[in-house]
């Protein structure tokens, strides 16, 4: 048996998520049938994480295992590659992997890039990859309020009603706003995520750019526990998966 690592970029528009699912076409589901196309095996390809419906990726991590030992790393990438060809998905790499190796469970850190289009006039090349928020925001005082969110809290204040966690504990390590031209970039870090937790950040956070809350607002919505407690989802559009550290 050979264990490969593979790293995949993908547009999750028209995707139901990365997981399969019996609801629409998942991440998981095209690559594993481009997996059986290329070896005639049905493997299961493990995800560093479950992005939701319309959740992008730039570098997702994730690893099959192959009963046949006849493909090099190489060969699998271009392989799966050719048999993706229709979809917007890309294996960027493919290499060699320890049998030990989990894409989920051996990952250190995962990163997050949020992106919103900050200007009067709508998207025309950038739909579905964005969040077009036409209100001015100030980034600046996004990112202030952002730092009450650094460090180890009970974030049941912006975990989905749906999540699945045992705990809602979690350390975050990272959770940075800054404006580049006319879009403002949320880049949030930790080991791991909550249900919608970065996509609860982002349209709580939005509310402090538009002055409507303060600092002290995020911070009273940490610490209620509450899910009502603090602002929307933002939509999953402007959410990319740039990143997993092993």
């Amino acid at each position: 048996m050979s264990r490969f690592k593979l790293t995949i970029e993908f547009d999750g528009t028209d995707y139901v998520g990365w997981q399969r699912q019996a609801n629409g076409p998942s991440i998981q589901e095209a690559l594993e049938d481009a997996v059986f196309e290329l070896s005639g095996e049905r493997a299961e390809v493990a995800g560093a994480g479950r992005t939701d419906a319309g959740v992008h990726a730039q570098a997702m991590a994730a690893h099959v295992d192959l009963q046949s030992n006849r493909f090099d790393a190489d060969t699998v990438r271009k392989a799966l590659n050719f048999h993706l060809r229709e979809q917007p998905i890309s294996v960027l790499s493919a290499a060699a992997a320890d049998p030990e190796f989990h894409a989920r469970f051996s990952a250190t850190q995962r990163r997050y890039l949020y992106r919103i289009l900050n200007r009067s006039s709508p998207p025309a090349l950038e739909v579905g990859r964005v969040w077009f928020v036409p209100r001015p925001l100030d980034a600046a005082a996004m990112a202030a309020a952002a730092a009450a969110l650094l460090g180890r809290h009970d974030f049941t204040s912006f975990r989905s009603a749906h999540c699945q966690a045992a705990s809602a504990e979690k350390t975050l390590d990272r959770l940075d706003v800054s404006r580049a031209g006319d879009e403002i970039h949320v880049i949030a870090e930790a080991r791991s995520f909550l249900h919608h937790q970065v996509r609860n950040f982002v349209g709580t956070l939005a509310l402090v750019g538009e002055g409507k809350w303060a600092r002290r607002d995020v911070e009273r919505a940490l610490a209620a526990r509450d899910r009502t407690a603090a602002g929307p989802t933002a939509p999953a559009a402007g959410l990319y998966l740039v990143g997993v550290v092993y």
